[in-house]
């Protein structure tokens, strides 16, 4: 019989090591936060996210943090697609793409994502996250050189480091600091790729995709956009940044989410279908991750409808974001130049920050503070985000509560 021995509680030694450093940097960091009222994450919500929210505490709030963009949570088409695809195909696909995971279902989602696109092709990963780590690993490797813009997405810079390339950060959409790390590159490495988010998440502005597109042609450079936070939310009909310049087709290799405007879960990248299909069998992520389930598979592609079915969604959107930020630039506040849904409200010192914070929670609105690490030091905001869905009202709850706190606090 096998002699297991117990061993009590505090009998094994604490090791003094990196990882206990870090752990109780995190208790001191964790306790100053609760204890000072100003832990806001994790926050609890009850039932679906939309413009306004109910948490678990039973608080109404207003929801100013949410990617949703569209509004389209509990959509009824999308709910009812997701539901007719569990029916369908059960709650989940059994395996990996390459193996045993594919369904026509996510054969009719790549189709349907890469004639939203305009793309020959698309493949689905299990989270943008994943995405832009299959792209660039993928595709990039010793002996090649990444450019990427200095905010570009954490997920972005993960690849590089993964892939054994050689990058290299311009400063943010600064194209003559672009153009000086491209020229000559392409004499020293096998392949040079520009990455750039779309809609940069926590400043809210564009990247200068024709600028960033001429320099590409002119020094043999191909082009990879992040559309994570453009897609449903720019362009006239939500198209994304290709619509918002006109410049259809003009970007080597889209990465998307199907996680914000679109109310599901996962990422594709649209190209080629040569490129495409390479990925599907050379993409660490795509071959060792297990397939969407069927259920996030109906959601995303009745999703892609919706989109084009209501374009009032899109207008809407706009005309939200404009009166909101417009709203707020008048009280006083530093919106940081942002362009679109995404509105940053700087602050630039952390305990203010912190401060604001709650007392717009306490005026029930649901935002959320942006600091170090996060940014850099001294730039610290509060990252908002508007939605189709918020009514006039709601955005007139939201700029009384920040011209009242922002008056209290003395920042505006």
């Amino acid at each position: 019989m096998l002699d297991v021995t117990v061993v009590g509680e505090g009998a094994r030694p604490e090791l003094d090591d990196g990882i206990s450093a870090r752990l109780a940097m995190y208790r001191q960091r964790r306790e100053h936060l609760y204890s000072t009222d100003r832990y806001f994450y994790l926050q609890a919500i009850a039932g679906r996210t939309n413009h306004r929210v109910d948490m678990a505490d039973g608080r109404d709030m207003v929801m100013l943090a949410s990617y949703s963009y569209l509004g389209l949570i509990g959509h009824p088409r999308i709910e009812a697609a997701a539901k007719a695809a569990v029916d369908e195909y059960g709650t989940g696909a059994g395996g990996v793409r390459l193996l045993t995971g594919t369904t026509d279902l996510h054969e009719r989602l790549e189709r349907r994502i890469a004639d939203f696109v305009k793309r020959e092709d698309a493949c689905v990963y299990s989270s943008g996250y994943a995405t832009n780590i299959a792209i660039i690993t993928g595709l990039i490797g010793p002996g090649d050189l990444v450019l990427m813009d200095k905010l570009d997405h954490a997920s972005i810079v993960d690849g590089c480091l993964l892939s054994g390339a050689k990058w290299k950060t311009y400063r943010h959409n600064d194209m003559t600091h672009l153009e000086r790390l491209l020229r000559g590159a392409k004499e020293d490495y096998n392949t040079v790729l520009v990455v750039a988010d779309s809609v940069f998440s926590m400043d809210g502005d564009i990247m200068d995709l024709p600028a960033t597109r001429e320099l590409c042609d002119r020094y043999g450079a191909r082009l990879m956009v992040d559309e994570a936070h453009s897609i449903g939310a720019l362009g006239a009909t939500g198209h994304g940044i290709e619509e918002h310049f006109g410049m259809i087709g003009s970007i080597d290799l889209k990465m998307g989410t199907l996680s914000k405007s679109v109310p599901s879960v996962g990422g594709y990248l649209a190209a080629s279908h040569d490129l495409v299909d390479y990925q599907r069998h050379f993409s660490r992520p795509f071959i060792f991750s297990a397939a969407l389930p069927p259920a996030q598979c109906g959601a995303a592609m009745e999703a892609f409808d919706v989109i084009e079915d209501e374009p009032w969604r899109v207008a809407q959107l706009h005309d939200r974001a404009e009166r909101y930020r417009s709203g707020l630039e008048a009280q006083g506040w530093d919106t940081m130049g942002s362009e679109t849904c995404v509105v940053p409200v700087f602050v630039g010192d952390e305990d203010k920050t912190m401060d604001l914070t709650r007392m717009l929670f306490d005026h029930g609105i649901f935002v959320c503070p942006i600091v170090h690490p996060a940014v850099p030091r001294g730039t610290d905001r509060l990252r908002t985000c508007l939605m189709a869905t918020h009514t006039d009202e709601d955005i007139d709850q939201a700029l009384g509560a920040f011209a009242e706190a922002g008056k209290t606090l003395g920042l505006i």
